[in-house]
Order: C-alpha cells, then structure tokens, then sequence
C-alpha cells in the first residue's frame, strides 16, 4: 500500500490555472499513472499541446469550457463528461463558463508535469 498525506500534495500554477498534483513521479512509486486535479479560473487557457508517448484521460467535475483540438477545432466539455486523448492528440482547455472548471486528469504512463508550470506550491 502506498498513502499519500493530503496536507504534502504539491500544486502547480500558470495564471489562471492551478494544477495539484494528487499521485505522480515526485510523490509515488507508480510508474503506470499520473493523477492531477485542475482548476481554471473563469477566463484561463490550457494552451494547445501533445504528449508523445502517453494517453490522458480527463473527467469534468464542475463547470463548463471548451477543448482546444486540432485544427483549430473547439468542443464543448462540462461536468460530468470524460475525454480520452491518445498519444500525440492535439488538446487543450479554455474555462469559457462564468466559474470556475475543475477537472480530473489521468495520464498513463506518467508524467511528471513541473516543466509545463511556472510556479510551485507546496
């Protein structure tokens, strides 16, 4: 078993966007999953962005936004959909809703995501 303090569970952030990241390298012997809850401000952008060699599962849990897929394509996501990207799957995030949009991300196999956030918490 393998138990994971709340209280040592480390944030990432960009503007607008906070990233806590729940099980990853840095905190877990897993080498089949990341999982990461993220918050996006009213407003706030997860820029358009591929991972080479792993598939990304994300369940909305609140709100409404847009994903930002290939093409310049955009598709509408809110609470309580799932979307699964494979590897190399243009994808990315508007909070184009009035709150905030929270969702689930699981990432398989895992990565550690420090290089894409400018700040760290915790």
């Amino acid at each position: 078993m393998e138990f994971i303090d709340g209280r040592y569970i480390k944030s990432l952030a960009n503007p607008g966007v906070v990233s806590r990241q729940l099980l990853n390298p840095e905190n877990s012997a897993s080498e089949r999953v990341t999982i990461t809850e993220v918050y996006l401000e009213p407003g706030a952008v997860q820029p358009r962005h591929v991972h080479e060699f792993s598939e990304q599962i994300w369940y909305a849990l609140q709100g409404t936004g847009k994903l930002l897929l290939a093409d310049d394509r955009e598709k509408e996501f809110t609470a309580g959909d799932v979307v699964r990207f494979v590897e190399n799957d243009v994808h990315g995030l508007k909070n184009d809703g009035d709150g905030e949009f929270v969702y689930l991300s699981v990432t398989a196999p895992p990565i550690n995501f420090s290089y894409a956030y400018r700040e760290k918490r915790g």
